[in-house]
């Protein structure tokens, strides 16, 4: 898909969505006249403010947009999801509202009609000829009452005096109809609200610390126990300042790891605008170093990841771009090997598994550190034992988690592709809105673990 296409389908979506929302939060719930007006406009200001937010937080021109933009993204989404789920019960309340105005309705005509049979003037014999009807006269009778008896029906009409409300309804059904809109539209709101609240203070709070051992049939004995702390998608970006690197610096430096792997997504702009929030990483500890792999954004900034590659060496970090080391301990030898990101193909900085993993001894035990879970199809042709990655931020916002296996082949914690274990971290930051909903960020200590025989 072309740039362009991307746009548009990006623009289509956003449109379609605010006229969703304007259908159920304001057309539905106020009548023709300013306050509609108003909300209208205020909607489409903030569906402009969508792309604009999208196109601009990449730019610094842009930077003052991301808060409330990205902000508004998360209500929207949740909005929308909140309304939909409500469709049913919604639909249900409007269908016994009908019902029960069908049975108001036939009620006040069979007692309309009664009424006019015991006002009936009684059978007095037969007619005179003189006052017999001519041929052809209409002739009333009680069998038959007029049309007169059943009022013509109302046009339908909405809580707004629009289109909405089916033939027959009255003022009081029209309350009731414009009652449950309201009701509907206020408890989306609630829950949007809340739940964006609420993901807004775990994506800003402390990451959780995930222990985990996995088990290598390969491992020698001796290397285990050897311990790994994995964080991935921190973002650095318009969003977050150099308390964010801080804190996790610090959480890492508390595993007392003996190799901290930097999975890809560290940043999300150039070195000139985010140098000094990546400098805390220089204070990253381990026993056998820190190591790094690119990830898409990385690729995404304005001069490419080669600048960032140069600043982590500076900061102390080993970026593994297509090749391995060897990590010693207790005696024996693990492998370490590092691929760059798949987003890198079309500039010919993609990932080179034959370089990074080719003329080893494959007797040992092989870690490779890759950003997407999918390039473990790759790894497993390879020989690789465990993969590490990251990228898919556990779903960040659910339910996108039932969305990413589409993608991916794991979401998050441990899995199994293709015979090689892959472990894939939620991240320690976000991207876009600064919210997370069933996904809390995450750093992982990991241990590797022999197979008992």
């Amino acid at each position: 898909m072309t740039v362009v296409g991307f746009v548009s389908l990006i623009v289509g979506v956003v449109a379609l969505v605010h006229y969703y929302l304007w259908r159920r939060l304001i057309r539905a719930t106020t009548a023709r006249g300013r306050t509609r007006r108003v909300l209208t406009w205020i909607l489409a200001g903030l569906a402009v403010l969508v792309p604009v937010t999208l196109v601009g937080s990449r730019s610094e021109w842009g930077h003052f947009l991301a808060w409330p933009g990205f902000f508004w993204i998360a209500v929207m989404f949740y909005l929308t999801v909140f309304l939909v789920l409500l469709e049913i019960p919604r639909a249900l309340a409007l269908l016994v509202l009908s019902r029960s105005d069908r049975r108001r309705a036939d009620a006040r005509l069979s007692r309309r009609m009664a009424d006019r049979r015991a006002h009936a003037v009684p059978d007095a014999g037969p007619v005179p000829p003189l006052l017999a009807p001519s041929r052809g006269a209409a002739r009333l009778s009680v069998e038959d009452p007029p049309a007169a008896l059943a009022p013509p029906a109302p046009a339908a009409t909405g809580p707004g005096g629009g289109a909405g409300s089916p033939a027959g309804a009255g003022p009081a059904a029209i309350g009731r109809r414009l009652f449950i809109a309201r009701t509907a539209a206020a408890v989306a709101g609630v829950g949007a609200l809340a739940t964006v609240g609420n993901g807004v203070r775990t994506a800003l709070g402390d990451p959780v610390i995930e222990s985990v051992r996995v088990a290598l049939p390969k491992l020698d004995p001796r290397l285990s126990g050897l311990r790994l702390a994995v964080v991935s998608d921190i973002h650095l970006g318009p969003l977050t300042g150099t308390a964010h690197a801080e804190r996790i610096v610090r959480m890492v430096n508390s595993l007392e790891a003996d190799v901290v792997a930097i999975v890809g997504d560290l940043v999300d702009g150039t070195v000139a605008q985010l140098g000094t929030v990546a400098r805390p990483l220089r204070s990253l500890e381990s026993r056998y170093g820190t190591y790094f792999v690119t990830g898409n954004h990385e690729y995404y900034t304005a001069n490419g990841p080669g600048e960032w590659i140069e600043e982590l060496r500076h900061l102390g970090v080993r970026p593994l771009q297509n090749e391995r080391v060897e990590i010693a301990h207790g005696g024996a030898v693990l492998d370490l090997a590092g691929v760059n990101d798949v987003a890198g193909g079309p500039t010919g900085d993609g990932p080179d598994f034959e370089r990074a993993l080719g003329g080893r001894d494959r007797s040992r035990s092989t870690v490779l550190l890759a950003h997407q879970p999918v390039q473990a199809h790759q790894a497993a042709a390879h020989g690789v034992d465990l993969q590490l990655s990251g990228h898919t931020h556990g779903g960040q916002m659910v339910p996108f988690n039932l969305v990413v296996p589409l993608q991916q082949p794991v979401v998050s914690g441990l899995g199994e592709v293709d015979g090689t274990r892959v472990y894939v971290t939620r991240g320690a930051g976000f991207w876009g809105p600064p919210v997370r909903v069933g996904a809390p960020p995450e750093i992982t200590l990991l241990e590797l673990r022999g197979e008992r025989p």
